[in-house]
């Protein structure tokens, strides 16, 4: 049975997806895949459809039917129902019989005349390639050199008349070569009537042509059906072909049943057995992927019932539909889940029109509600998604299932819920297209920068367990990137576990320091924020405060830096509007004055590298309590730096009606007065500062000796 067929027996294990991995070397060969072309099937043993007997009984049928004044006999049903395959089918039981079968393809001339002509011709040829058959193919040749440019023999008096304005000299011709084909044709009777077997001629495909070339096919057959031992063997979509013969006051049908002595009319494919060859055309198409994307047995009956199933009416379909997702999940390695990119190419093969309005649609599919703010949601969201509908058709039910099954923000926009974005992370981790990288994505197939930032996530995610293994990741990461990947990592928050929490947050606390503070925008949470919003995230998902405060315990040793040392225990304790109250309060006391012990025997050298040394002394110095030690700021240039680079800050304002954002420098003077304990000391390190050799940027110079000079920027200032 195969796996997609086992989703509805109930019987299904879904894959595991395999580890992601950063490069593949020493690849192994590509394993060879044969996916089904739209071809016709040649063999009994490819009958899918279990037509191989009604086949046989046609072509007994064919046999027993007395031939000796000619047969035209029909094989009916619309576009892609197996025509062909069945004319194979009872093509193979003619020969065994001894029947010599002909092909003959109308799709290679145009016009009636070279019809005729090229009909002669080929059957001559394979006529004279077959044992016993030469002698015939020769006089069916000369028959057929006796209509050489003069148009069909019922109507190339007329023709002429009407086109070329016959002269007497012209009618003698044309009288001529009428006379020469009569008695030829009188030779080909004769040698037809003694062969012992009929001839059968097929003409496939006739519907495909247009309405005067199947005109023109149709009179070719009544010019030439009453051959003896002739049989034709014509497929065609009946009502395409009733609609072409149809003229003024004479129905098609009646034209055609004059001409069909017999017709099969193809059943239609049993709903079960179609179903069946989707399935294991699906099998067949992902045999060899390696990485065809995570499959949910969950939503998988329900998508292939509303969205995929519906456009798929046969067995050409089957064919089409197969050989399009091979190559689409080929190309999309594994990042788009797998029934998404099934349903999605269901939509591009069958609803070209609906697929092409995809990407101008993505904002109507993909905003949730939470995205717009507390403002009136705008037009044109839902508008979106009502010319999207609009443009399936007769197929708009199928567009509304896609929405719902695989766009659930969308849904509110046709009277479904409503979802908030707290639902993207999900979306993300589990490459739904509902999310709008995944869906551009698969539109585009290009991968955009949010994306490749959480493909490497999902690569940090898979190595967040082991300590080492995380960190160097991590750090071989270009240093642009790592904000954007460890802010991902959120994405992952219901996943998390006690294994996760202690080596995670070490490394992603010491890594802190070294991210650049590069501000994307107006409201960007910065590079200290990003870290603490994942740690946070880690150490709640353990189960009670005891557990949390072990965790914390465990972690800080390993922090090298005060300042992440301080965010951690900030994060877990009862600080107003920063602490989560993830210890009791009286671990909290204990953790925030251990930390301040740290601080006040602190390593000079170590103080110096704090990047946020202003915050580390500042609050440690208002914490602290009246029988704790005073804390003193060590007198080293390299300190006074440290302090003068992290009391730095920009001021951002964005004027009304304007997206560009003004940044102006400022210093958090009384911060460092306070820290000093006056202003006097804090100008005397200063000048000490200068009197050093120690490198200072020359930015932060200028703006310390504007506070210097007594300067001080002016609240709102906007000049």
């Amino acid at each position: 049975m195969n796996w997609f067929k086992q989703i509805f027996s109930g019987n299904h294990s879904p894959p595991e997806r395999p580890a992601p991995v950063t490069k593949v070397e020493n690849r192994e060969p590509r394993r060879q895949v044969t996916i089904a072309a739209d071809n016709p099937i040649t063999s009994e043993s490819d009958d899918a459809l279990n037509r191989t007997a009604m086949a046989h009984s046609f072509a007994d049928q064919i046999q027993a039917i007395d031939a000796g004044n000619g047969l035209v006999v029909g094989v009916l049903g619309p576009w892609g129902s197996g025509k062909t395959s069945f004319v194979n089918l009872a093509r193979r039981n003619l020969e065994d019989d001894g029947i010599a079968v002909l092909d003959f393809n109308p799709w290679m001339f145009s016009g009636a005349d070279q019809l005729v002509q090229a009909f002669f011709v080929e059957v001559t040829a394979q006529l004279k390639l077959r044992p016993g058959f030469a002698e015939i193919g020769g006089l069916i040749e000369e028959y057929g050199e006796a209509f050489s440019g003069l148009g069909w023999l019922p109507f190339v008096g007329p023709w002429i008349e009407r086109g070329h304005k016959a002269t007497g000299i012209l009618a003698k011709l044309l009288q001529s070569k009428k006379e020469g084909a009569g008695g030829r044709r009188a030779k080909v009777t004769r040698a037809l009537t003694d062969i012992p077997a009929p001839i059968v001629v097929v003409l496939d495909d006739i519907d495909r042509l247009t309405t005067p070339e199947i005109r023109d096919v149709f009179k070719l057959v009544r010019l030439t059906a009453n051959f003896p031992n002739i049989v034709y063997l014509l497929a065609f979509d009946r009502v395409r072909v009733e609609q072409a013969l149809g003229e003024q006051g004479i129905p098609g049908r009646d034209y055609l049943e004059k001409i069909l002595q017999i017709g099969v009319d193809l059943p239609a494919v049993p709903f079960d057995v179609l179903n069946s060859q989707i399935f294991t055309g699906i099998d067949g198409a992902l045999v060899g992927i390696e990485k065809p994307g995570d499959f949910d047995s969950n939503v998988w009956p329900d998508v292939f019932m509303e969205i995929i199933r519906p456009l798929i009416r046969n067995m050409r379909d089957v064919r089409r539909f197969a050989a399009a997702i091979h190559g689409a999940v080929r190309d999309l390695g594994g990042q788009v889940a797998l029934v998404d990119a099934l349903a999605l190419e269901a939509i591009r093969v069958f609803l070209p029109d609906v697929f092409a309005r995809l990407h101008s649609s993505v904002a109507g599919l993909t905003t949730t509600s939470s995205d717009l703010g507390r403002g009136r949601e705008p037009e044109h969201l839902k508008e979106q998604i009502d010319v999207l509908i609009e443009s399936a058709g007769n197929h708009q039910q199928v567009v509304r299932s896609l929405i719902e099954r695989l766009f659930p923000a969308a849904q509110r926009h046709i009277g479904g819920s409503h979802y908030g974005g707290d639902w993207k992370n999900g979306w993300l981790v589990n490459r739904r297209i509902a999310h709008e990288d995944i869906l551009r994505l698969y539109l585009e197939r290009v991968v955009g920068e949010r994306l490749q930032a959480f493909s490497s996530a999902e690569i940090a995610w898979s190595k967040l367990a082991d300590k080492g293994a995380f960190s160097e990741f991590l750090g071989d990461l270009p240093t642009e990137q790592l904000r954007e990947v460890i802010s991902m990592l959120e994405a992952y928050e219901e996943k998390y576990t006690l294994e996760h929490v202690v080596p995670g947050s070490v490394v992603l606390l010491n890594l802190q320091p070294t991210i650049p503070d590069v501000q994307r925008g107006m409201f960007d949470f910065g590079a200290r924020m990003t870290v603490t919003r994942v740690v946070y995230r880690l150490v709640r998902s353990l189960d009670g405060p005891a557990a949390v405060e072990a965790a914390v315990r465990e972690i800080l040793p390993q922090v090298s830096l005060l300042s992440p040392k301080l965010d951690l225990i900030t994060i877990v304790g009862h600080r107003d509007g920063a602490g989560h109250r993830l210890v009791t309060e009286e671990a909290a006391k204990g953790l925030e004055q251990e930390w301040r012990a740290e601080v006040r025997d602190a390593d000079p050298a170590l103080l110096s590298q704090e990047v946020d040394l202003i915050r580390v002394l500042g609050l440690a110095i208002d914490d602290a309590k009246e029988d704790e030690p005073t804390i003193s700021v060590p007198d080293l240039p390299e300190i006074t730096l440290a302090l003068l680079e992290s009391a730095k800050s920009e001021v951002k304002s964005q004027a009304m009606g304007s997206r560009a954002v003004v940044r102006k420098p400022r210093l958090h003077w009384e911060g460092l007065v306070k820290i000093y304990g006056d202003e006097g000391t804090l100008r005397q390190r200063i000048d000490a500062l200068k009197a050093a050799t120690t490198e200072v940027d020359r930015d932060l110079v200028e703006l310390v000796d504007k506070y210097l000079s007594g300067w001080r920027p002016k609240e709102f200032d906007d000049n």
